[in-house]
């Protein structure tokens, strides 16, 4: 099972949509460093290279950063599909499930690569800023931007790791689902736009009554950013990556590939 998982692991970093991906999540939150209509744009005023991950975060993690996934998780196997490499591996006396519970594992891991490169090229960009201890929030704890007084450096590396594992968390179930797709449809470009248009029209149920709002995926996009009680949302979304990987694993034990 080791010998599969580093293998998917291997060949999804290999991907150039994976690659992708990673530089532009490094290199985009350095823009901020030359945005000098940053602080106009979302009405804060930066004062710390603290404050940068969560700028970063809040602008990718509706679109860009499911998009990436979507595509990237689907291509491990559409490409594979295409290619005809994945029917030869399934006749070697390897177990099915085990194969694409590799490639679940390696998919779920793929989030938190994103926000690591993410955090890191915004930390990056905030060099300039500095990182000492300032007055306000890095946008990612109590308050916020506002913050509730000073911050300390440790403080507020303790409140961007937290922030930035609860967004790899939120975006999870999108990489299951991709799988899902990618199961179903055995091609990455129907994969990816399946699982980004069903995120779409989950964002446009927000007609629906505010109790069955909150059982939608999409509804608890925000959750990095959300202090008390976390509970409730982070159990559903463990549910959403729980039930999308299961039926990925269901569904490729009975595909014909």
């Amino acid at each position: 099972m080791l010998t599969l998982l580093l293998l998917e692991f291997r060949k999804l970093l290999g991907s150039r949509s994976a690659k992708l991906a990673l530089i532009v999540t490094f290199l985009l939150p350095l823009i901020w460093a030359f945005a000098p209509r940053l602080s106009a744009l979302i009405q804060v005023n930066m004062i710390s290279g603290w404050q940068l991950p969560a700028v970063s975060i809040g602008v990718t993690i509706q679109y860009l950063l499911p998009l990436f996934i979507a595509v990237t998780v689907a291509e491990t196997i559409g490409s594979e599909t295409a290619q005809g490499t994945l029917a030869p591996l399934l006749l070697r006396p390897v177990d099915r499930t085990k194969v694409i519970a590799s490639k679940l594992i390696a998919a779920l891991i793929f989030p938190f690569l994103l926000i690591a490169t993410t955090v890191a090229g915004s930390l990056l960009a905030g060099i300039p800023l500095g990182f000492g201890t300032f007055t306000g929030g890095t946008g990612l704890g109590p308050g916020l931007f506002v913050g509730v007084g000073q911050l300390s450096g440790g403080e507020a590396l303790g409140q961007v790791l937290r922030g930035a594992f609860l967004a790899a968390i939120v975006l999870m179930p999108v990489a299951a689902l991709s799988l899902l797709f990618g199961v179903l449809y055995l091609n990455t470009a129907a994969s990816a736009l399946a699982t980004f248009a069903t995120l779409i029209v989950m964002r446009l149920l927000v007609v629906l009554p505010e109790t069955l709002q909150r059982i939608l995926l999409t509804s608890h996009f925000g959750l990095y950013v959300q202090q008390g009680d976390i509970g409730q949302p982070l159990i559903l979304l463990l549910i959403y990556t729980l039930g999308f990987g299961l039926m990925a694993i269901y569904a490729f034990d009975r595909r014909d590939v």
